[in-house]
C-alpha cells in the first residue's frame, strides 16, 4: 500500500512543477508579445557618404509637375562636386542628424506612446484625473469663474488664441494668455487645452461635467471632454510689457464700394484709436479703421487686402476732412483672427503620402503653421515633439505613417526615407541661416538664443564642419530619390507668401478661398518668433568655414540647374 502512495505523491509533485513551468512560461510569451506590440519607433538617420556622386532628377517648380518615370537619368560628372578636397575627408563622425530629435524626448515612458496609439485607433480622450475629492474652479485664480460649459468642434464660440500644455496647464497660465490678447473670457478643457473669445458659449452644462483636473495644478477644474471652465478675465491687470497693444498697419484707399465692405462700424464725437481698437477688439475684428471720427472694423479681403499702402500724409488730415476723404488708417487689434484657425485631421486616409521635407533650421515649423491654417488640416512629423504640441500642432502626437494629416515633417535623407513617401515639398533655405537656426535651437530651444560661451565653444566649429556637409546632401538625396517634388525656397516664401503659399496648396490638392489666404497672411507669424537677446555677432563664421560651406551652396545651385530649375536664390550664391 505505501509504494502506490509513494508514486501518486511523486507524481502530484511533478504536476505542480509542470504547472508552475508552463504559467511561467506563458506569462514570458505574454509579455514578449505586448512589447512587440509597441508602436514601432522610426529608424535613426542614415549617414551618407562624404562622396556620393550627385544624382539627376527633375525637380518640378511651382505646380507643373513632372513625371516620376522622367527621373531616370545618368550620374553626374565629377565636375560638379567644387571644393572636392574638403568633401573627399571622411568625417571625424557620424553625421548628427533626426536622431537628436527624437532623443530629446526619449524621456517619455513607452507607455505614454502606446496610450497616444490608442488615441489614434479611437480612444480621444482619456479619463478624468483621479483622486480623493473632484477638482473645484481654481480657489486662487484671478480671474472670475463662470460656469461649465458646452462647446466644442468646428463651432464652438471661444476660438481666438489656443495653445495646448499636456504637463504644465494651469488656470492662471491661460487667463493670463487670454487677457493678453485683449479677450474677455478663458475657457480651460480636457486638462491641458486653452481657447480664448469674447462671447460666452450658447449651452450651459451641470458643474460635474467639467471634471477634469489642470495638468499642471492639482485639484484646479480645467473642463472635460469637450468641456470647458470658463473664467472672465477682462479686468485681470497685465504688465505693459505683457499686454499685446495695437499695431499701425498703415494708411490705405478706401475700397470701391466704400465702407459697406466693412461688418461693423462706430460712430462717436472725438474718437480715438484707443477707442476704435477696443470696439473692435471686442467684437473680435483684427483690423480697427479710423476714418475721421468714424470706427470700423474688418477682416483683410480681397476688396481690402492691405497690401498698397499710400503716403501717410493722406491720412493725417482734420478729421472733418478726412471723413470726406477716399483714405483711413488702419491698425491690427490684440485679437486673433480666427477665420483659418480651424484645424482637423483628413476625414479619410490620405491617398498620397506627402512630406514636408528640410534640413534642420530651415523653417519646416513655420511652414506648417502656413499649411494648417490654409488648408484646415493638421500636418504630421516623423518625431515628436511635446514642445510643438503645446504650440497647437496636434499632429506631433499622431503616429507619423497614419496617413491622418496633409502632410508630413521629416529631416531624414537617404534612399530608403525618401522612397517611402509619393511626394515632397522640399524646402530649401541659406545654408548660414539655417546653420544659426538650428544652433540656437540645440542649444536654447525653438524660440531662444544660444549663449555667448556657446558661440566661443569648440561646439559650434565643430557643428559647422557636420551640419554643412548634411545640408547638401540632405538636397542632394531628396532631388535624387524623390518621387514628385515642389521645391520652395524659404527666403522667397517670405517675400512672397501668397503666391509661394497657392503653389503649395495647389501641390497638396487642396481648395482654399482667398479669404483663408489672406487670414493666413494675417496670422503668418504664428508663435515662432525667438526671444531674449540676440548674440554680439549672429553669424559668427570663420574665412574657413566659409570657404566650407560656400562650396557646398555651388555643389546644390548647380544640381538644381542640371534639373530644369532655376538654381538658389541670388543671396545664397557666393560673388
Amino acid at each position: 500500500m505505501a509504494k502506490p502512495l509513494f508514486r501518486l505523491q511523486k507524481l502530484l509533485l511533478r504536476t505542480q512543477f509542470l504547472l508552475f513551468f508552463l504559467t511561467a512560461a506563458y506569462l514570458m510569451t505574454g509579455s514578449l508579445l505586448l512589447q512587440r506590440a509597441r508602436v514601432a519607433l522610426p529608424p535613426g538617420p542614415r549617414a551618407p557618404g562624404p562622396l556620393q556622386a550627385l544624382p539627376v532628377a527633375a525637380v518640378a517648380l511651382g505646380v507643373g509637375l513632372l513625371d516620376s518615370g522622367a527621373l531616370q537619368a545618368p550620374r553626374v560628372s565629377p565636375e560638379l562636386l567644387l571644393g572636392v578636397d574638403v568633401l573627399r575627408r571622411p568625417p571625424a563622425r557620424p553625421r548628427p542628424g533626426p536622431r537628436g530629435l527624437w532623443s530629446r524626448n526619449s524621456e517619455l515612458p513607452p507607455l505614454r506612446r502606446r496610450r497616444w496609439f490608442h488615441h489614434l485607433a479611437g480612444d480621444t480622450q482619456g479619463p478624468p484625473a483621479p483622486g480623493p475629492e473632484a477638482p473645484r474652479p481654481a480657489a486662487s485664480s484671478r480671474g472670475t469663474y463662470v460656469g461649465c460649459f458646452s462647446d466644442s468642434g468646428r463651432d464652438r464660440t471661444l476660438r481666438g488664441t489656443v495653445f495646448f500644455d499636456l504637463r504644465k496647464m494651469t488656470v492662471s497660465h491661460c487667463q493670463d494668455a487670454c487677457a493678453e490678447r485683449s479677450y474677455v473670457y478663458a475657457g480651460l478643457e480636457a486638462g491641458a487645452e486653452c481657447y480664448c473669445g469674447n462671447r460666452l458659449p450658447v449651452r450651459s452644462v451641470r458643474p460635474e461635467a467639467c471634471n477634469h483636473e489642470c495638468k499642471g495644478e492639482k485639484g484646479s477644474v480645467c473642463g472635460g471632454v469637450g468641456r470647458l471652465s470658463v473664467y472672465r478675465v477682462e479686468d485681470l491687470q497685465l504688465g505693459s510689457r505683457k499686454r499685446r497693444t495695437v499695431t499701425y498697419r498703415g494708411c490705405f484707399r478706401l475700397p470701391e464700394n466704400g465702407t459697406h465692405t466693412f461688418p461693423d462700424s462706430l460712430t462717436q464725437a472725438n474718437a480715438t484709436v484707443d477707442a476704435c481698437s477696443g470696439f473692435c477688439s471686442q467684437k473680435e475684428f483684427p483690423l480697427a479703421i479710423l476714418r475721421g471720427w468714424e470706427c470700423y472694423c474688418a477682416y483683410p479681403t480681397p476688396q481690402f487686402s492691405l497690401r498698397d499702402a499710400v503716403d501717410n500724409s493722406l491720412c493725417g488730415q482734420e478729421p472733418e476732412a478726412q471723413s470726406l476723404a477716399q483714405y483711413c488708417e488702419v491698425y491690427q487689434t490684440p485679437v486673433q483672427d480666427t477665420r483659418c484657425t480651424d484645424r482637423r485631421f483628413l476625414p479619410t486616409k490620405s491617398k498620397v503620402f506627402v512630406a514636408l521635407s528640410s534640413f534642420p533650421g530651415a523653417g519646416n515649423t513655420w511652414a506648417r503653421h502656413l499649411i494648417e491654417h490654409a488648408t484646415g488640416f493638421y500636418t504630421g512629423s516623423y518625431y515628436f515633439d511635446g514642445t510643438l504640441y503645446n504650440k497647437g500642432f496636434k499632429g506631433e502626437k499622431d503616429h507619423w505613417r497614419s496617413r491622418r494629416t496633409i502632410c508630413v515633417k521629416t529631416h531624414e535623407s537617404g534612399r530608403r526615407e525618401i522612397e517611402m513617401f509619393d511626394s515632397a515639398i522640399l524646402l530649401i533655405r541659406n545654408p548660414y541661416r539655417s546653420l544659426v537656426a538650428e544652433f540656437n535651437r540645440k542649444c536654447a530651444g525653438h524660440l531662444g538664443y544660444a549663449a555667448d560661451r556657446n558661440w566661443k565653444s569648440k561646439e559650434w566649429p565643430d557643428f559647422v564642419r557636420s551640419y554643412a556637409a548634411w545640408w547638401s546632401s540632405h538636397v542632394l538625396d531628396w532631388l535624387r530619390y524623390g518621387k514628385r517634388l515642389l521645391v520652395v525656397h524659404y527666403e522667397e516664401l517670405r517675400h512672397s507668401l501668397l503666391p509661394k503659399l497657392r503653389e503649395m496648396v495647389a501641390f497638396l490638392n487642396v481648395s482654399v478661398s482667398e479669404e483663408r489666404l489672406l487670414c493666413v497672411e494675417n496670422n503668418k507669424e504664428g508663435s515662432f518668433r525667438r526671444r531674449g537677446r540676440r548674440p554680439h555677432d549672429p553669424e559668427p563664421f570663420t574665412p574657413e568655414m566659409r570657404a566650407l560651406i560656400d562650396g557646398y551652396i555651388r555643389t546644390v545651385d548647380k544640381a538644381l540647374r542640371d534639373h530644369g530649375g532655376a538654381g538658389l536664390p541670388g543671396e545664397y550664391v557666393p560673388r
